[in-house]
């Protein structure tokens, strides 16, 4: 198996390699997909959604409010980790595979950002509002204003606040209960229909405890999220600094419009990570989920612990591993 030291001694000379054997591959034609196994309550949300008529951002949307309103997950919406001045802040970003975009970054006092992401696309002429104003037109749109941190939370910053100590710890987002004092991810949601038409989202609390006025991935096109109609949507999960440097789901996109499969796409981009960042990264998870027009599916990641959520035509839902460039 690859171990880190291995990989960063002969990057040329795996550039070819297989991947890491993990679960078995999904099977047959995906129509949802999402990063976590959290996203598979958020999956069936956005099929129940298709199969009820509603479009592909009505249903990338309804699985992204799922995880938004659980305050169990500390990851995503109500019920996030704060920052480190104890303000629960949100990103999230919204698109179609015809350039259609809404994003929002540090968004506060609002429990379902993607929702607002989505506003901004259909009711203003930008793609992108951040902090105050974010927070004001949430208002103006009638968005109730909610106070995002809930007891549990709350608690978890104070007892962090005792030692200020941050580093990410990888794969938090599977342990049970969900999120912990280093919790820092998100959910990416994609979504196909039969004719191929694509939509995708991503919305998140962002790190926790992280400074005030940080931005992720998440909410930004091309990193957290990127859809191309006839081509494929990626989005990413992990560290989203890492993901950012390298406009990672636009990469992974850009791949397939290439000629490469979802898999290999996924691939590509996490081994130019590996081989551009070296020991910067050295228990970093960052972790990129693809889906093809088609229903082809392609996940891959740093390290083992990734799982993401696939839901075929028929509406049944299964969770899978990701396979991982390095064992450890």
């Amino acid at each position: 198996m690859t171990t880190r030291r291995g990989f960063l001694g002969g990057a040329a000379a795996t550039a070819g390699m297989a991947s890491l054997a993990g679960a078995a591959e999904p099977a047959g034609a995906a129509m949802i997909v999402s990063t976590w196994d959290f996203g598979a309550a958020a999956n069936d949300a956005a099929f129940a959604r298709l199969k009820a008529g509603g479009t592909l951002i009505d249903a990338v949307e309804a699985g992204g409010m799922v995880p938004e309103a659980d305050p169990d997950n500390h990851s995503v919406g109500y019920g996030g980790y704060p920052d480190r001045d104890g303000h629960v802040t949100l990103d999230a970003v919204i698109m179609d595979d015809a350039g259609g975009v809404g994003a929002v970054a540090a968004l506060e006092d609002t429990v379902h950002a993607i929702s607002v992401a989505r506003r901004v696309m259909e009711k203003t002429p930008h793609t992108f509002l951040v902090g105050e104003g974010a927070t004001q037109f949430a208002r103006d749109q009638n968005f109730p204003k909610v106070n995002l941190l809930t007891p549990p939370a709350e608690q978890a910053w104070r007892d962090w606040l005792k030692t200020s100590a941050y580093k990410p710890e990888a794969n938090i987002e599977n342990r049970r209960p969900r999120g912990g004092a280093l919790d820092h991810d998100t959910i990416g949601l994609l979504a196909r229909r039969a004719d191929g038409r694509m939509a995708g989202a991503c919305t998140t609390s962002g790190m926790a405890f992280k400074m005030r006025g940080r931005v992720g991935d998440s909410p930004q096109v091309g990193a957290g999220l990127y859809v191309e109609r006839g081509v494929g949507a990626a989005t990413s999960t992990g560290l989203g600094e890492e993901v950012t440097r390298v406009s990672g789901s636009a990469r992974v996109v850009a791949s397939m419009r290439a000629g490469l499969s979802p898999q290999a796409a996924c691939e590509e981009v996490v081994r130019h990570i590996a081989t551009l960042r070296g020991d910067a990264i050295k228990g970093t998870q960052v972790g990129f989920l693809a889906l093809s027009p088609k229903g082809e599916v392609g996940a891959f990641c740093l390290l083992p612990g990734f799982t993401y959520a696939v839901t075929d035509g028929n509406g049944v839902t299964k969770v899978y591993k990701g396979r991982s460039l390095f064992a450890a």
